[in-house]
């Protein structure tokens, strides 16, 4: 498009998306600092922490806070319980999505809309907390790490999602010439289904690792021994309840004021534990635009 015809932009455009630009750079400000601040702190002495000299770079470097955390045998524990937790919970939660939300994508499936509506049933309606807890109990899995991945194993606004994906995405066509051809349901569905289908896997499995490494309600509820517990609730115990296993803190307290160690602690702790979720979203970013946007608008 050449000068001539190219239109031009009224002032009040500009002005409008000028204001736009200032707004969207504050929203990023606002988000983005404290998160810079978390880090620089972490990476700041003990004494420039609690004193407030820390703003916007690290002040005095030091690596204390992390030498603190990973030789503490709690910590690590409860950082190790999260990654099996995550693993375990997002394998199980992405396979039984699928299992179920593929089969009610499909018009020949009978029963399916009774199927659906007893699922979003379950959103509407829920037992609560007791009958939860006794139904756990009853079935053996109380202070276990299944108790961290069967209850909530299926999530039924993901089935949602994963089954509007199956449905604008899977044609119904390419389902009769694979069946034509010999090609069984499941053969159908590990063969072309699941190929076709790695943007919506990728949103699931952002989704329930990120539900799975925040949660922390459950251990509370569920478990009793601290060698099952994960890393959420070392972090709780630390941000709120102001716990610290004062044996893993001998040789830090030689290090620094006693003082300022828990601030440090906190932010270098919570950098720990974020960091994982940002190596995963990476590599799911290209899927997660696509497959969350075909999972959502149609319905």
């Amino acid at each position: 498009m050449n000068r001539a015809t190219a239109i031009r932009e009224s002032v009040g455009d500009r002005v409008f998306l000028a204001l736009i630009y200032i707004f969207l750079c504050c929203v990023l400000v606002a988000v983005l600092y404290p998160l810079i601040y978390i880090v620089s702190s972490s990476f700041s002495s003990a004494q420039a922490v609690v004193s407030g000299e820390v703003w916007l770079w690290p002040v005095d470097f030091s690596l204390m806070g992390y030498k603190v955390i990973f030789s503490n045998p709690a910590i690590l524990t409860g950082y190790m319980n999260s990654i099996i937790y995550t693993l375990l919970g997002v394998s199980i939660n992405v396979v039984m999505t699928v299992a179920i939300a593929y089969p009610l994508s499909r018009s020949t499936f009978v029963g399916r809309n009774l199927i659906m509506m007893l699922l979003v049933f379950t959103i509407l309606f829920s037992g609560g907390l007791i009958p939860t807890y006794l139904t756990v109990k009853a079935v053996g899995i109380l202070d276990t790490r299944w108790a961290m991945v069967l209850p909530g194993a299926l999530s039924v606004f993901q089935v949602i999602v994963a089954r509007t994906f199956f449905q604008s995405t899977i044609p119904k066509e390419l389902g009769e010439a694979a069946e034509l051809d010999g090609c069984s349901d499941i053969g159908f569905l590990w063969r072309i289904v699941l190929p076709l289908s790695k943007a919506i896997i990728a949103v699931l499995i952002l989704f329930y690792a990120v539900g799975i490494w925040n949660a922390y309600f459950d251990a509370l509820i569920y478990l009793k021994s601290p060698e099952l517990y994960p890393l959420q609730i070392i972090l709780r115990n630390i941000l709120i309840l102001n716990t610290i296993d004062a044996t893993a803190l001998v040789d830090a307290n030689q290090m620094a004021a006693r003082q300022g160690l828990r601030d440090l602690l906190k932010y270098s702790l919570i950098v720990v534990a974020t960091v994982p979720i940002l190596c995963i979203y990476p590599f799911v970013q290209k899927y997660f635009v696509q497959g969350i946007m075909i999972g959502s608008v149609k319905g």
